[in-house]
């Protein structure tokens, strides 16, 4: 009775958490109904298409117009023509690997096998994430193909339909896209930031007068909930130079850091309210610049606090230091400027794999992971001889994540939208086609079923696979063949190959390889920590071409860490169990490092620049030595860092703050004998400052 009754609250918990985060999820946002729109209007059209003419594949061609990205006319096109790239390469792998092995079954299941781990390593190394998934998709559609006993022409001619089909989509899509894009006006970047600074500026003025504004705390918890996801999805398919990317990437994490303190913020004292009413003309300052392109002016951080340590004194100290910091990445300059190599932009362009592809074991376990799960489903319905649950390669190919939580997030929402998916696909055939006549009638049904599956899809990354699978569920119920089903044998097939592959990857990536995803977000971060020390010491070589490629590397590999820390944050909310409180507490302290770890980036780029020696940036011998002085103890913090989450002992910490005041004597002194202002009152050393105040802060909290 005792363990049940402490079980009745921690289950009320769990459901208001989720009701908050799924009305979190499908509240509306600015261009969102847009884009929905677009989504439905293309998805109607290649369904209209496939039933008039017949095409096969039809519950893949009518899901497949999700797929083009829709930031900007340019992301469609490179879209639409990535996927199509995608589909050739796989076509080509299908025809001459299913010719060379058409006729000897051993020699089949070898190239099967080869094929899968091809798949799962394209996707893992690929640098275009898009065209690695469209390959793998359309393998894991043909491979079944091959096993029917058919004539090799019909094979052939069901693979080239399969690639006609889809681009045909592709194609549909974007040109609904081209048409239809000029009169919806697209969220841009600086709005959302806008926004959410807003809210947070409203709050703090409200609080700042003694007034508690009940619709600025319900906006603030409402961006707070939301995260930064699509703020990251929208910034990584800008056009924009690496510099800036990163540079809006600290801030857009600083933001959600900013948020999430802000919610957490409650009405004080007077002496509060004076600080939370500076706060809020700071941010409403950040505000005017950021819309006007400004770089803003410093903003300082409150010396005064140290008479203060009640809990709302803390947090404020924090909120200071965030604004402060946002301002501080605003004003970052462009890391390379016009020096930056041409040679180096075309190598970023065309490279096709990324820059540890074949170093980082893991792409390696990684696809050995997925080809294994993928294997042993072929061969499962192979031996049984049941075709109808081919769908289990699929569902391991598009479930297959490189950790347990990531996958197991992927499979929840595989599973309910498949399953819902497919009940309304059924229900639709029993109660609502008989009484249908026309393609009108269908039309209208389909257009319902797919304005909710695009809602769902428009959803940040927890959410939106969830809209994808519940409308293929449902176009392969009603889709697949042209005319309504009078049996349920499809969709138990789907369902059975879906559980076949869900418990291969269960048994895989969870038991055998497994980690859970409180555990792998600890580990990466770790490993980006790792990868921040190794910047800290660069430039280790004196050529500047080389210099500039490994620091691409480094940033790319560090940018990569937190991404994917990011993803796993996200996977550990669908986690349960009896270490859920620690784990979510960790979750929300790594979340709370990366936006600090991404401006310590940044700051580090603006040095590195110095040291390169790059046309402007030079030092004297004796800054220049000094200043490596400093870099190789911010390296050994940040190792101390990761051995501190390691478990391992702490080192001596106090050498950190002497090497700053050793660097800026010596700057002192320069800029006493040869008149050097620009060290002293330009941005220099202002960055060295901020990089030790950043650091102290994260080893305060780690």
């Amino acid at each position: 009775m005792a363990s049940l009754a402490q079980a009745v609250p921690r289950l009320k918990t769990r459901g208001i958490w989720f009701w908050s985060f799924l009305g979190e999820e499908l509240a509306p946002y600015p261009g969102r109904g847009a884009i929905v729109a677009r989504m439905v209007i293309a998805s109607t059209l290649m369904m209209i298409v496939t039933m008039v003419f017949r095409l096969p594949y039809g519950a893949y061609s009518a899901i497949y117009v999700f797929q083009i990205s829709r930031e900007s006319q340019k992301a469609s096109i490179d879209s639409a023509l990535t996927i199509v790239t995608a589909f050739g390469l796989a076509t080509a792998v299908a025809l001459i690997g299913a010719i060379l092995v058409l006729d000897e079954p051993n020699l089949r299941l070898l190239w099967v096998i080869g094929t899968l781990f091809i798949m799962f390593y394209a996707v893992s190394t690929l640098t275009s994430y898009s065209a690695s998934v469209r390959f793998g998709y359309l393998i894991a559609i043909v491979i079944p193909l091959f096993d029917r006993p058919i004539r090799a022409e019909l094979k052939i001619e069901g693979t080239l339909w399969a690639v006609a089909t889809l681009s045909l989509a592709t194609g549909l899509a974007l040109l609904v896209e081209l048409l239809l894009v000029r009169f919806t006006k697209r969220a841009d970047l600086i709005g959302l930031l806008d926004r959410r600074l807003a809210s947070v500026e409203d709050l703090f003025q409200a609080y700042a007068k003694g007034r508690v504004l009940d619709a600025a705390k319900r906006a603030v918890a409402r961006f707070s909930t939301l995260g930064t996801s699509r703020l990251r999805n929208i910034l990584h398919r800008s056009p924009h130079s690496r510099h800036y990317r990163e540079q809006m990437g600290a801030v857009v994490g600083l933001v959600g850091n900013l948020i999430n303190l802000a919610a957490e913020l409650k009405p004080g004292d007077l002496i509060v309210r004076e600080r939370v009413e500076v706060l809020a003309f700071h941010i409403g300052r950040l505000r005017d610049d950021l819309t006007h392109a400004r770089a803003p002016q410093p903003i300082p951080v409150n010396d005064n606090t140290s008479s203060q340590s009640s809990d709302s004194a803390l947090l404020l100290e924090s909120l200071e230091s965030t604004v402060s910091l946002i301002a501080e990445m605003l004003a970052a300059h462009q890391s390379l400027s016009q020096y930056e190599l041409q040679q180096s932009r075309d190598e970023q362009a065309s490279r096709l794999l990324v820059p540890d592809a074949l170093s980082n074991p893991e792409h390696l376990h990684f696809a050995l992971k997925g080809c294994l799960a993928a294997s042993l489903c072929y061969l499962a319905y192979t031996l049984i001889d049941w075709p109808g649950i081919s769908t289990a390669v699929l569902t391991c190919f598009l479930t297959a994540l490189t950790t347990t939580g990531a996958s197991r997030q992927k499979q929840i929402l595989l599973v309910t939208g498949a399953a819902t998916g497919g009940l309304v696909g059924v229900a639709s055939q029993l109660f609502v086609l008989p009484y249908v006549d026309s393609i009108a009638g269908f039309t209208a049904s389909f257009i319902v079923v797919t304005i909710a599956a695009a809602w769902f899809v428009t959803c940040t990354p927890r959410l939106s696979y969830f809209g994808i699978q519940f409308a293929f569920a449902y176009n392969f119920v009603n889709l697949q063949e042209f005319t309504i089903q009078t049996s349920l044998t499809p969709a138990r097939d789907r369902v059975a190959g879906i559980l076949l592959g869900l418990f291969m990857m269960w048994l895989i990536f969870d038991r055998l390889w497994g980690a859970p995803a409180a555990v792998a977000i600890k580990r990466r971060f770790i490993s980006t920590l790792r990868l921040m020390t190794q910047f800290a010491r660069e430039p280790i070589s004196e050529n500047l071409r080389t210099a500039i490629e490994r620091s691409y590397v480094l940033r790319n590999a560090i940018e990569t860490g937190f991404e994917n820390a990011r993803a796993l944050a996200d996977g550990v909310l669908f986690e349960f169990g009896h270490s859920r409180e620690q784990d979510l507490a960790l979750r929300d302290r790594i979340r709370r490092w990366l936006p600090q770890l991404s401006a310590l980036l940044v700051l580090r780029v603006s040095v590195w620049n110095y040291l390169a020696r790059l046309p402007g940036f030079d030092l004297p011998d004796s800054i220049r030595s000094a200043q490596r002085e400093f870099d190789e103890e911010f390296a050994r913090i940040l190792d101390a860092m990761a051995n501190g989450l390691e478990g391992k002992p702490a080192e001596e910490r106090d050498r950190f703050n002497k090497c700053l005041q050793h660097l800026e004597q010596s700057v002192e002194r320069y800029a006493a004998t040869e008149t050097q202002p620009a060290l002293t009152s330009g941005p220099y050393l202002a960055r060295n400052r901020r990089i030790s105040d950043v650091t102290y802060s994260l080893l305060q909290e780690i």
